[in-house]
């Protein structure tokens, strides 16, 4: 939130690198689905994403595992993620903001998107969760703000400031003020 002119402007292009979760967990292309079962749990994560020659190529998610191994009945020790892993790869740049992650989320309908530099190098992930979180956390300074700054109508009273008799005072920034004393603010 920055503060300009006695105006206040809530900064809402928020950079990905400020609420991505860096370094997430990586595993190469031979390994299994109860490898990733193991790496996820290890994690404490909903992912992992897959590597080939150091390259991110797709990515196993917990749906994964569940839709494409267990509802099947098969031996995840003998499952290979290539065989479940969702592919391409949707990736964001970290250069990008928040809105433009959930943009794509709802283009691609993926809950999860790798974040990766200039060089494609995957060095975060961030994930419908986070992003929630920071709508939250706006939405709650947003409510706060128009709070602050909300007039309140009360018909008649006393001016907080010239202390005479009005019947049209307003609160403003907890103050009630008369029209002559809110014209002087150049508040309406």
């Amino acid at each position: 939130m920055k503060k300009t002119n006695n105006a206040i402007r809530v900064e809402t292009h928020v950079p990905l690198r400020e609420v991505m979760k860096k370094d997430p967990i990586m595993i190469g292309i031979d390994a299994t689905a109860a490898k990733a079962a193991k790496a996820m749990c290890t994690g404490e994560v909903g992912s992992v994403i897959i590597l080939k020659n150091m390259k991110p190529i797709g990515i196993v998610t917990e749906e994964d595992l569940t839709c494409k191994v267990v509802a099947k009945d098969l031996k995840p020790s003998t499952v290979p993620v290539i065989d479940i892993m969702s592919t391409p790869l949707i990736t964001v740049s970290a250069e990008k903001t928040v809105v433009d992650a959930a943009k794509m989320m709802v283009k691609h309908r993926v809950r999860r998107l790798p974040v990766v530099d200039t060089n494609k190098k995957v060095i975060g992930i961030v994930t419908v969760r986070d992003l929630l979180t920071v709508s939250n956390e706006l939405n709650e300074l947003l409510t706060d703000v128009i709070e602050i700054n909300r007039e309140e109508i009360v018909e008649q009273g006393v001016c907080d400031r010239c202390s005479q008799m009005s019947d049209d005072l307003k609160r403003v920034d907890s103050v009630l003020l008369c029209p002559q004393c809110r014209e002087e603010d150049n508040i309406r």
